[in-house]
C-alpha cells in the first residue's frame, strides 16, 4: 500500500484472483459488489432496531453515515461494513422497558446511553493508536472474547422465545421460520446460502401470508401502510437525552464492541495477507464515532459486521471502495419511507423466528472462537473462566452498587476480563478427568 493517507485503488494486478484492499474492478462490478454487501447486512441490520423499537429505516440511514465515517478515519484501509450492534439489544430493551411491539417510547433514554458508549468506545481507540493493542489482547484472549460473544446471543435468547410465546400459531409459525432458515442454510449453495438469513425470513414472509391473508388463520400482514408511504422522504431523527443511570449501563458495551472488532480485523488481516495492526485504534475510534453520530441522530450503535466479512471470504474481493458503494446505497434507502413500511410488515413470528437462528449463531461463534485458536479446556483457568461467563450472562446476572447497575452482559463481559486478570499468573493445573 502507498504512504498517503488514502490508497489510490489501482486496477486490480491478478486477473481472477484476489482483489487487495488498495484495488478495485471495473465500475459495474464494483456496483454490484456493493449491492451484495448491503444485502449482506440488511437482515441484521434491521433486525436488531426492530427488536428494540428503533426506527429500522433511519437505522439503515445511519449503517451507511457510520461506514462512511468509518472509511475516512481509517483512511480507506480496512474493508469493513458498520450495522446495528447485537451488544446493545438487552440492556436496552432493560433501561427502556419495551414490550416487544411497535415504536419504543423511551427511545430517548437508549441514545444517551449510546453515545456514552461510543464515546468511550473511541477513546480506548485513542490509547490504542498511542500504545498499541498489546494490552487488549492481554486482558481478552481468545477465551474471554469467545466467552463474551457467546454471551450475547444466551442472553438474549429469552427474549426471542418470549417473543413468539404469545400464542400456539406464534410459536409454531416461529418454529416454520427456523425450518425455512434451516433449509436455506442447508440446502441451497452460493450467494443464496451465504444470505440465509435474509431469504428464510422471505420464504417465512411468504408462507405466513398465504397461512394468515389466505387462508384466514392468525393475524393477517396489513399492507396498507406500504402504499400509504410515500415513496421518498427525510428518515425520522431522534434525539438523546443523557441519563446518567441509562450511559452508566450502556457505555461498558464498549469493551464489547472492542472485543468484537478486535477479531474482525485479525480475521480480514488473515484473509487479504495485510497486517490491519497499525490501523486498529484508527478502527476503533471510527467505529465509536460513528455510534456516537448514530446515538445523537437516533439511531442504533453500531459496530463492523460479521456478515459482510463472510462476503469478503467467499468472493475474495476486499476492495475498500466497495463499501463505500454499499454505503451510498444504504443512504439512499433511508430516503424511501415506503421501503421503511415494507421492513414493518415484518409479522412478529417470523421475526422472533429469525431471532431464535440470529442468536443462537452469535453464541455458536464465540465457541467457533474458542475452536480456530484451539483454546485449550484443559486448563482449568480457560475453564472457569468460560463456565461462570456463560452462566452469569445466560442468567442474566446483575450487580448493583449505590446507582449504579450492571445487567447480565455487562456483569459476564467484565467477570470475564477481571477473573482471566487473576487466574491467569497462576501455574496451569490439568482438570480432572
Amino acid at each position: 500500500m502507498s504512504d498517503s493517507y488514502f490508497p489510490r485503488w489501482r486496477p486490480q494486478r491478478n486477473a481472477g484472483g484476489v482483489v487487495a484492499p488498495d484495488e478495485r474492478l471495473p465500475w459495474p462490478q464494483m456496483f454490484a459488489m456493493g449491492v451484495q454487501h448491503v444485502v449482506a447486512m440488511f437482515g441484521s441490520t434491521v433486525l436488531a432496531p426492530l427488536l428494540m423499537g428503533f426506527d429500522p429505516n433511519l437505522c439503515i440511514f445511519m449503517s451507511g453515515i457510520g461506514t462512511l465515517l468509518f472509511f475516512v478515519i481509517v483512511g480507506g484501509r480496512v474493508p469493513s461494513y458498520l450495522g446495528s450492534s447485537f451488544a446493545f439489544i438487552g440492556l436496552v430493551i432493560a433501561i427502556t422497558g419495551y414490550g416487544g411491539h411497535g415504536v419504543n417510547p423511551n427511545i430517548p433514554l437508549a441514545l444517551g446511553g449510546i453515545v456514552a458508549c461510543g464515546v468511550v468506545y473511541a477513546l480506548i481507540g485513542v490509547i490504542v493508536s498511542a500504545v498499541g493493542t498489546k494490552w487488549i489482547e492481554t486482558l481478552m484472549p481468545p477465551v474471554v472474547t469467545g466467552s463474551i460473544v457467546a454471551v450475547i446471543g444466551l442472553n438474549l435468547a429469552p427474549i426471542a422465545v418470549k417473543g413468539v410465546s404469545g400464542s400456539s400459531f406464534d410459536s409454531w409459525m416461529a418454529l416454520v421460520t427456523v425450518l425455512c432458515v434451516g433449509g436455506v442454510a442447508v440446502f441451497t449453495r452460493g450467494m443464496v446460502q451465504r444470505l440465509l438469513i435474509l431469504v428464510g425470513l422471505l420464504v417465512a414472509y411468504a408462507i405466513y401470508a398465504i397461512v394468515t391473508n389466505g387462508m384466514g388463520l392468525g393475524r393477517p400482514i396489513d399492507f396498507s401502510i406500504v402504499g400509504n408511504a410515500a415513496w421518498f422522504g427525510l428518515p425520522h431523527f431522534g434525539a438523546p437525552v443523557f441519563d446518567p443511570h441509562a450511559m452508566a449501563l450502556l457505555a461498558p458495551i464498549a469493551v464489547i464492541l472492542v472485543a468484537e472488532n478486535l477479531g474482525h480485523i485479525k480475521a480480514v488481516s488473515a484473509m487479504t495477507g495485510h497486517n490491519l495492526d497499525r490501523y486498529i485504534g484508527r478502527a476503533f475510534i471510527g467505529d465509536g464515532i460513528a455510534t456516537v453520530v448514530s446515538g445523537f441522530a437516533g439511531g442504533t450503535g453500531v459496530t463492523t459486521y460479521a456478515e459482510n466479512i463472510g462476503v469478503m471470504a467467499v468472493t475474495k474481493i476486499y476492495s475498500t471502495l466497495v463499501f463505500v458503494i454499499a454505503a451510498l446505497i444504504a443512504i439512499v434507502l433511508g430516503f424511501s419511507p415506503k421501503f421503511g413500511a415494507v421492513i414493518q410488515t415484518i409479522p412478529g413470528p417470523v421475526l422472533g423466528g429469525v431471532s431464535i437462528v440470529v442468536f443462537g449463531l452469535i453464541s455458536v461463534t464465540g465457541a467457533r472462537i474458542w475452536v480456530v485458536n484451539k483454546v485449550d479446556f484443559s486448563d482449568n483457568r480457560n475453564l472457569i473462566v468460560a463456565a461462570v461467563t456463560l452462566v452469569l450472562g445466560a442468567g442474566d446476572f446483575s450487580l448493583k452498587l449505590g446507582g449504579f447497575a450492571l445487567g447480565g452482559i455487562g456483569t459476564a463481559t467484565f467477570g470475564a476480563i477481571i477473573l482471566y486478570a487473576l487466574l491467569r499468573r497462576k501455574p496451569a493445573q490439568q482438570a480432572a478427568v
